[in-house]
């Protein structure tokens, strides 16, 4: 399997995407929507990650045989799966953490915890996609790779010096864009239907800062295709419209949105999305926006909602993300610098025009004097989103913004954002994960590259000492690294969601790991 890998990774001919493998819904009808209304397991993600006990047991015998013994007496529902079905394994749920060998130590064996090895192949009725390299799962439920998590992992591996797995993780990320056309949500057959935020380019930067700009030439062909996955069907639209993942905007300029291919609810949360949906008249275009919310990894936050400010008002898909933009135009930076390493000026001419179009557009259509700070595009009014995110903070780390606009970020970051813990995700309270009072490591941590890009040092700073503070206490207090942490009230775990509060936790490990290498004095 490595040597077909290697070899189709030199290839700069790549193949069409595959026909996709089949979903659990899809190899288990009435009996998936029944396991999942019947909520025969607290998460619903527990019945998409199961496999058969039995290897050579096909699907249809397992629903021929669930359709012939549920209209049975005394037919037991949770006893049929359990006979029939091996739950899934979560290494964080056994593992012990020893507090008193420290943080750092943690960490360190965190990389051996969390690490997955490459499967050849994997159980014939699993829902997980095979990878040829190894990886880091982010921990907890989280059985699998995820895209944008990733890259937040990799900032610790490269502190840890452990840059085999950066490149393995890289590898496999072009891999699933040669395979299916992009990178999807997770290496899941469920998470076919869509992506999430774009840092690819990011990892191969990273990669190229530590072994030279030929690491820009080997993945360029698949930079290539995933820009080409999100600008899909640009080319023939007309102002004012919008397909799929991309949209133009009234002046011709192109942003981009975050979208799922498929309108039914997600298999991983079934029940919480046809309860969503109850009694609504627009259910497919609720769960398509559900599912472009997961897509954005912010899933959920009245970012997405509208005025109601409940999941039912979701509406996704009519936003045009600023940290979405910012992540492409860093995409059609890299592809322009792989060009221009190899002495190719006109292409790299070009691809940079893409940056600096890019760049306009967002300042034009994302820069919100009034607010004095960068908001989504609200595609239908057709006007700057009235709320505050951190999100914001995307144009400051990916040098979009200017000195002025960067210096007003940072005033509202200090005087509203900024709390004991760090800095919160939104301004509002709504009982979703990605609203106050969580706040998220990937999020700390570009707001505080962010910062220093335009000299904002001493926020920064006490941004990232506020971090460290809080993980290090939690991590004394109950031996662990957690997903999300409340910063308001730094002595309460953080809340809301679809799931219960994971450790491991991948992105929380590798951001802690880079701040702790360049602690701040602390500060208050």
């Amino acid at each position: 399997m490595r040597n077909v890998f290697l070899l189709f990774l030199c290839c700069c001919c790549l193949p069409v995407a595959a026909q996709l493998p089949p979903t659990p819904r899809q190899l288990y009808p009435g009996l998936f929507e029944a396991v999942q209304t019947g909520q025969v397991f607290p998460d619903n993600k527990t019945f998409v990650d199961m496999v058969p006990r039995n290897p050579r047991e096909s699907p249809a015998q397992i629903v021929a045989d669930y359709q012939q013994q549920r209209a049975q007496p005394g037919f037991n529902l949770t006893q049929f799966v359990q006979t029939r079905f091996r739950l899934p394994t979560t290494d964080t749920a056994t593992y012990r953490s020893n507090v008193r060998a420290g943080l750092r130590a943690h960490l360190d064996t965190l990389w051996t915890v969390l690490r997955r090895q490459p499967q050849d192949s994997v159980s014939r009725y699993s829902s997980l996609l095979p990878l040829p390299r190894p990886y880091l799962v982010p921990g907890g439920r989280f059985r699998e790779v995820y895209y944008w998590d990733s890259y937040f992992t990799m900032l610790g591996l490269r502190e840890a010096k452990r840059l085999d797995l950066v490149r393995s993780m890289t590898d496999n990320f072009a891999y699933l864009i040669g395979r299916y056309g992009f990178i999807p949500n997770g290496n899941r057959t469920y998470y076919l239907t869509r992506s999430q935020p774009p840092f690819f380019a990011l990892m191969v930067q990273l990669l190229a800062e530590e072994q030279g700009d030929t690491v820009l030439q080997r993945y360029q062909p698949y930079l290539l295709r995933e820009y080409a996955y999100w600008m899909a069907g640009a080319d023939s639209l007309k102002p004012g419209t919008a397909t799929r993942r991309v949209a133009r905007l009234a002046g011709g300029e192109l942003l981009n949105r975050y979208w799922d291919d498929s309108t039914l609810p997600r298999e991983e949360s079934y029940i919480k999305d046809v309860e969503a949906a109850r009694g609504s008249k627009r259910a497919a275009q609720l769960y398509r926006d559900i599912r472009a919310a997961a897509a954005s990894g912010w899933d959920f936050s009245t970012r997405w909602f509208g005025p109601a400010g409940t999941l039912a008002s979701i509406r996704t898909t009519e936003l045009a993300p600023v940290d979405l933009n910012c992540l492409l135009l860093t995409l059609e930076q890299t592809i322009a610098r792989s060009y221009s390493t190899q002495g190719q000026r006109a292409e790299a001419a070009a691809w940079q025009q893409k940056v600096e179009k890019r760049s306009k557009a967002i300042q034009r259509y994302c820069w919100n004097e009034a607010a004095s700070w960068y908001t989504d595009y609200d595609l239908t009014q057709r006007r700057p989103a009235a709320i505050r995110t951190l999100a914001g903070v995307f144009p400051l780390a990916f040098g979009v913004a200017t000195p002025t606009q960067a210096s007003r970020v940072a005033k509202g970051l200090k005087a509203d954002f900024l709390k004991d813990g760090g800095l919160l995700t939104t301004l509002k309270n709504s009982g979703q994960q990605w609203d106050a009072p969580n706040a998220w490591a990937p999020l700390q941590y570009l707001a505080v590259q962010g910062l220093n890009r335009y000299r904002q040092q001493p926020l920064a700073d006490t941004i990232a000492a506020r971090w460290v503070r809080l993980n290090s206490r939690v991590f004394q207090q109950t031996g662990k690294l957690l997903e999300k942490y409340n910063v308001m009230d730094t002595h309460l775990p953080a809340g809301g969601g679809e799931y219960p509060l994971q450790d491991g936790f991948g992105w929380t490990n590798g951001v802690l790991l880079n701040l702790l290498n360049k602690r701040p004095q602390e500060s208050n």
